[in-house]
């Protein structure tokens, strides 16, 4: 995902504004990335020069680090971020099956955002609604039970009430 120039210049203000709280141990560059991630929703590859340079390490390693934890995202997350419960009780009754669902029709991976930047995709270990499995989250909103065919009904609503978002600004201006 190509990002646009006033996200780059954010990843690299964010990340000299972080790296001032810290020093050039290199025991902080997990916590470094943790407030980046934190403050930006994601890690991207400007910061990770920026930490990079202020560590004295090389580029590679941080990048190392962000894709050995899976607590980081190299994207910006979707304005709508959508997660798929795999924990036991979903993976049970179906979790990979809605997950797949999701993967065919947003067109994305676990893990990546759409290219329009309106949905991001994640997996999470349990969100403790076991006995709803399974269970999607969108915007920390449970959706229980879902179904492939929930799946459209969700995304059909969603595209509802941006029609209905658009004709109200359309009609205000």
């Amino acid at each position: 995902m190509k990002l646009t120039n006033e996200e780059k210049t954010a990843a690299i203000e964010t990340s000299l504004r972080v790296l001032s709280n810290y020093n050039q141990e290199k025991g902080s560059l997990i916590p470094t990335l943790q407030q980046i991630q934190n403050e930006l929703g994601y890690v991207p590859s400007p910061a990770m020069e920026v930490v990079a340079e202020h560590f004295n390490v090389m580029k590679v390693d941080v990048y190392s680090i962000v894709t050995f934890y899976n607590q980081f995202r190299l994207t910006p997350p979707g304005k709508n971020q959508v997660k798929v419960c795999m924990g036991t009780a979903c993976h049970m009754r179906g979790g990979n099956i809605i997950m797949d669902s999701w993967k065919r029709r947003l067109e994305i991976d676990c893990g990546e955002t759409s290219e329009d930047r309106e949905f991001s995709l994640d997996r999470v270990a349990c969100v403790g609604c076991c006995t709803q499995a399974p269970v999607t989250l969108i915007n920390d909103e449970i959706h229980a039970k879902v179904t492939p065919t929930r799946v459209e009904g969700l995304l059909y609503a969603y595209q509802l009430d941006k029609d209905k978002e658009n004709k109200k600004a359309g009609e205000d201006n």
